[in-house]
């Protein structure tokens, strides 16, 4: 049997003395896009840190390929893998095309493909007027736009997305998870999105994973979840859910 794209086994961590992941093991498959959902502290952030690397464990291992990631070198190379877009863009000094290019010049990336890789992940963001603004000077749709852009470009095997549309307008918010859904689908990337909105997990996501208090409770496809949801949040997001279907 072919081994998962991701796995983690029995994953616990601790921030400022406090549980916020409890021996949480899950499986994402090359091509899957996995919405994890719950409350606010559930622990969805954290999980998303985790597997990706970006904060260490007490506990438990990451996998890839049926590999472990342990050392700094086998990390590395695993980040150079994927990319994440926090809830909060995190922006650089410098214009948004040097932001756009912040991954490709830590990588040392010749200077053409460089620039064939920014305009690219400009333009399908819709940002290629606004590449030689200060970046400080965007709003917060088009600052969002250039955390997604810069984590394109970077053509990642994985991306982490933590809750990407949060505080966006309508239209905007309508227009980037279009823009997302096509190029997780047309680029096979796989992905892992922490989210609230429903239409994200039904229109998105082919599998979703519950979050309660630190542990992963339920995972699996969203309408049998959605169909016993094990926690009040889930009953809650499966009743939205049912009522933006009808």
């Amino acid at each position: 049997m072919t081994s998962p794209l991701l796995e983690a086994r029995g994953l616990s961590m601790q921030r400022g003395g406090v549980d916020v992941l409890k021996n949480v093991s899950l499986t994402v498959q090359e091509n899957d896009v996995l919405a994890l959902i719950g409350s606010n502290g559930s622990g969805k952030t954290s999980l998303m840190l985790a597997l990706a690397r970006l904060m260490p464990v007490n506990k438990g291992d990451v996998f890839v390929s049926g590999e472990a990631i342990n050392g700094k070198n086998a990390g590395l190379a695993y980040r150079r893998r994927l990319a994440m877009v926090f809830q909060e863009p995190l922006l650089l000094n410098g214009s948004v095309a040097t932001n756009v290019a912040t991954g490709l010049n830590l990588r040392s990336m010749p200077r053409q493909e460089l620039q064939e890789r920014v305009d690219e992940a400009l333009e399908l963001f819709g940002i290629a007027g606004l590449s030689r603004r200060s970046a400080h000077s965007l709003s917060s749709g088009e600052a969002r736009r250039v955390s997604l852009a810069r984590a394109f470009a970077m053509r990642p095997e994985m991306i982490f997305l933590d809750e990407p549309f949060t505080a966006l307008d309508l239209p905007l918010r309508e227009a980037l998870f279009q823009q997302l859904s096509k190029l997780l689908h047309s680029k096979g990337i796989t992905a892992v999105i922490a989210t609230h909105d429903c239409r994200e997990v039904l229109q998105l996501c082919n599998r979703v994973a519950v979050m309660n208090k630190g542990r992963l409770i339920r995972s699996g496809i969203p309408d049998d979840v959605l169909a016993d949801p094990p926690d009040d949040f889930s009953a809650a997001f499966a009743r939205h859910a049912k009522s933006y279907n009808t």
